[in-house]
Formats: C-alpha cells, sequence, structure tokens
C-alpha cells in the first residue's frame, strides 16, 4: 500500500510517518507534503493507494484537495485527520467518500484498525461490521471499530436498563455529539438510537427466555419507562408481539 502523508506541520506529519511505519504490513510512506498543492503533483505523479490529509493547510486546504483529486478522477482513498470534531465538516467528507475521519492525536491501535479497513476496502470486503461473534460482548461484533465507538459500546452494554442518550455518551467521551453520531453510524452502520433500541429489544428476548419476571416489568428491566412503547418498539423489532413472540417459544 502506498502512502502519501499531507500536514502542514512537520512534526506531526513525521509523527503519522512514524506510527505508520511501526505497523506490520505493505505499507510504505512513498511521500509526504506540507500542502495541498504539493499534495495535488505527488498524487498525480505517485498514484498513491491512500492518502492522510489534514484540513486546515496553506496555499490549498484538505477538503479542496480531495475535490480536485476527484474532479481529476485520481484513484485515491482518502483518510482525514483533523483537530476539530466539526459535525459539517464530517458531512463534507462524507460526500466526497472519505474513508476515514480521525481526531489527532491518533494511537497506535487506531491506525493499525484504520489500515486494516483501508486494505479490505480496497479488495471490496468489509471488516468492521462483524456480527456473527461467539462472544456476547457487544464490542466483539465490531472489532475494528473506532477505540471511542468501542468504549460507547461498553458503556451501553453496562448502563442499557437506565437512562442513556448520545449526549451523555459524547460528554462521557469528550467529544462533540454531532462527531459521535458520526463515527457511530459510520462504525456500527445504524445510528444510535436505532442500535439502542434493537439492543434493548434483544435483552428483553433474553429475559423472556430465560426468567420467569413479568412481560411488562421486563420494560422496565431493559430501559423502557413505558410499558406501551416498549411493546410497540418490541413489534417494530421482532415484527411480533409479545403474546406472538411468546407463543413461538
Amino acid at each position: 500500500m502506498k502512502i502519501i502523508i499531507v500536514e502542514n506541520e512537520q512534526r506531526a506529519r513525521q509523527g503519522i510517518c512514524r506510527l505508520i511505519e511501526s505497523i506490520p504490513g505493505d505499507y510504505e510512506v512513498t511521500a509526504q507534503a506540507s500542502n495541498g498543492e504539493t499534495a495535488l503533483e505527488l498524487i498525480q505523479q505517485l498514484n498513491p493507494d491512500v492518502v492522510f490529509t489534514d484540513i486546515k493547510m496553506p496555499y490549498m486546504d484538505g477538503i479542496t484537495l480531495i475535490q480536485e483529486a476527484r474532479a481529476r478522477n485520481l484513484t485515491a482513498e482518502f483518510v482525514v485527520i483533523s483537530a476539530y470534531a466539526d459535525f459539517q465538516m464530517a458531512q463534507q467528507c462524507i460526500s466526497l467518500d472519505v474513508t476515514e475521519y480521525l481526531l489527532k492525536p491518533l494511537t497506535k491501535n487506531e491506525m493499525e484498525n484504520v489500515l486494516t479497513r483501508l486494505s479490505a476496502r480496497m479488495k471490496g470486503e468489509r471488516v468492521y461490521l462483524k456480527k456473527e461473534q461467539k462472544d456476547d460482548h457487544l464490542r466483539s461484533r465490531y472489532p475494528d471499530a473506532h477505540p471511542m465507538v468501542l468504549r460507547a459500546l461498553d458503556m451501553i452494554e453496562k448502563d442499557y436498563d437506565k437512562k442513556i442518550t448520545q449526549t451523555d455518551l459524547a460528554e462521557k467521551l469528550g467529544i462533540s455529539p454531532q462527531y459521535f453520531s458520526y463515527i457511530f453510524s459510520r462504525h456500527v452502520g445504524e445510528g444510535f438510537a436505532t442500535f439502542l433500541k434493537k439492543y434493548r429489544i434483544s435483552q428483553a428476548q433474553r429475559l423472556l427466555r430465560e426468567s420467569d419476571a413479568d412481560k411488562n416489568q421486563i420494560a422496565y428491566m431493559v430501559g423502557f419507562s413505558d410499558v406501551k412503547y416498549f411493546h410497540k418498539v418490541f413489534r417494530e423489532v421482532t415484527g411480533k408481539n409479545l403474546s406472538e413472540y411468546l407463543h413461538e417459544q
């Protein structure tokens, strides 16, 4: 995998380079650039597989670089590395088919996961939505997800029976709710609210099978504050009402 790093700060650029070089695999940093104009020339000359780029740079920013590369039909995959959790910027990156939108500073584990996903993407595969796992823990279903998403899954697994919101999780993780929404849906494959409803219903199904608890009491045990709403969501998720579900067990 041929890689170009675009970052106007030399120390940050070299840090990303060292991070990539520390990870086993066929990864080669073929060039570095301090601005978008130089990077565009290098991309046209070297035809890299992947470009890691900052957003705020002189002469040509990262978004403009990606737009220009797309306009020239250059096939490189782009990974944006930014110091800012900007939801609008993240949305713009999605529209440009950017592979990842990452926050500085990067960890070795994040970089390794990104490179794994990039390798899979170039082969036409997906590696971050692995649902069939013997391990019952939520994080085991998404082993290659962003570290903050994995931490959020741990929190959901621990506190799904309590009031839990996207804003609460984002605050605990130290990021904006908008950025949390972006990375969660990006790595899990659906929005937080939908995921939480489905997870709560899956826990309700488990309790219906394994416990003698009253079916209405189970609603409260899995985090619903309204029994009628629990029944409504149960039918939405399973396609059956509670009586039909219990009859089949």
